[in-house]
């Protein structure tokens, strides 16, 4: 386009009668202001792009960010950000099929040190690149969106080991208003806040909390279809997934009942999240959310069902509060299998666990300069309680190694928005006669 207009206004002067210098100038001028109009595009699409991702943070509750971004940023309401946006998009020329596409992902490596070897004398110690993954979306329309994720775990997918590569989110959404969206594909389960934000920029610590480990699993997915949307203050999330395998479920808890290939539909779930944000400032921010889940365990793989009779119920809160350089984050949830005794050995009518954890924002203002303007740096504590036999049925003995009470004392240091490195030191108890072992966790993870 820009060539086509050089050479037409360059046709243009060559029937004129001008002087060859005046020619040239006027040539110039030309190519110039082309060059200029060219730029106004690229900086209004980008601008359109970066509008866009600020709306969908908005529409997220976000659980905790250094302070130096919160420091940044601007707050505006979401409506004056879609307005924003509509007015652009109401002036923009039709994407091209490449625009249409959006990237991005995040990875983490850890090393995990353990004090002691376990029983068969081996250390356990390990560097693991724990998880590589990439988003792919697709903007069908600026209403009808695709979204994917797809995840690699410990670097090595073969037989006999322990990666994994994992589809674990494509999904369409159709946007109809503020209010109701539908949700068709694979998503994740809208159980718990850190299973959705779960990137490893927004949380403390090198591993998860053990919480969302035993009791609310993360990343835990399933296929399905929802609706989602906010009234006011409130986001709401309403599914409609496959259910979990009740001959997954264990000692441990309900992690192994997850369903990753193709779900049955047998014995369905449904799911209902809530979110509730009633103030969210620079300075101040509350998030107060709940899930609730309901599952029959009669599902298998391919619909190879167990012919299992028992189902799962969860009931969970979390919260989220920052003032000023302090940020409190926690959870618990209490889980129901009424059936359980149909079930493995060891698994328990009750699950009961929470967790939570304080930090201090301690990056000096005066630090926050050049290359490392966007800094922070955050000491944290965290204890985890959590019982996966909190109740067994009758006729069944509890294991006092389920019971469990971890503490973990950390670092987390970003030395720009999007990269955080990680240390810290976990003291594991239970209430067996002998403690897991101590662990010091090391680690790096990134977002893009």
């Amino acid at each position: 386009m820009k060539k086509m207009a050089v050479l037409l206004a360059g046709l243009t002067l060559a029937a004129s009668p001008v002087a060859a210098n005046e020619y040239d100038d006027r040539l110039s001028s030309l190519e110039a202001m082309v060059e200029k109009l060219t730029g106004s595009i690229v900086e209004r699409d980008r601008t359109i792009d970066q509008l866009q991702q600020s709306l969908r943070r908005l529409d997220a509750s976000e659980q905790t960010t250094p302070a130096a971004a919160r420091q940044e940023a601007v707050v505006v309401s979401k409506d004056e950000v879609r307005r924003i946006v509509a007015e652009f998009n109401d002036k923009s020329p039709e994407p091209d099929f490449l625009s249409r596409f959006s990237f991005g992902g995040y990875g983490e490596i850890h090393a995990n040190i353990a004090e002691g070897d376990d029983a068969g004398g081996d250390s356990n110690d390990q560097l693991d690149i724990h998880r590589f993954v990439t988003y792919v979306g697709y903007d069908f329309a600026d209403w009808l969106k695709f979204t994917s994720e797809i995840e690699i775990e410990h670097a090595m997918v073969s037989s006999g080991d322990g990666g994994e590569l994992e589809l674990e989110q494509a999904y369409l959404d159709f946007l109809l208003s503020d209010y109701a969206n539908i949700r068709v594909g694979r998503t994740l389960v809208p159980v718990g806040y850190l299973n959705q934000h779960h990137e490893p920029t927004t949380f403390n610590g090198v591993e998860r909390p053990n919480f969302y480990k035993y009791v609310v699993p993360t990343t835990w997915w399933s296929d399905g279809i929802g609706l989602f949307g906010a009234l006011g203050d409130i986001t709401y999330q309403l599914a409609y997934l496959g259910g979990m395998d009740g001959s997954g479920v264990s000692s441990s808890g309900i992690r192994g009942g997850r369903l990753k290939e193709r779900p049955s539909l047998n014995d369905p779930a449904y799911a209902l999240r809530l979110d509730y944000t009633p103030f969210a400032s620079r300075d101040l921010t509350l998030r107060l959310g709940t899930s609730l889940y309901y599952s029959g365990l009669d599902n298998g793989n391919k619909g190879n069902d167990p012919g299992v009779e028992a189902d799962l119920a969860i009931y969970e809160a979390d919260f989220s509060f920052s003032y000023g350089d302090l940020d409190l984050v926690g959870a618990m949830a209490w889980e129901r299998i009424d059936g359980a005794e149909s079930l493995a050995a060891g698994v328990a009518e009750e699950i009961f666990g929470y967790y939570l954890e304080a930090g201090y924002h301690v990056m000096p203002s005066a630090w926050q300069t050049g290359k490392l303007a966007n800094a922070d740096a955050v000491f944290f504590v965290r204890y985890d309680e959590y019982d996966t036999q909190a109740n067994m049925p009758t006729g069944q003995l509890a294991d006092a190694a389920q019971d469990r009470r971890d503490l973990t004392l950390g670092v987390s240091f970003w030395p720009t928005t999007n990269v955080v490195v990680k240390a810290d030191y976990q003291i594991l108890r239970s209430d067996a006669d002998e403690d897991p072992d101590n662990t010091i966790n090391f680690g790096i993870g990134w977002q893009f």
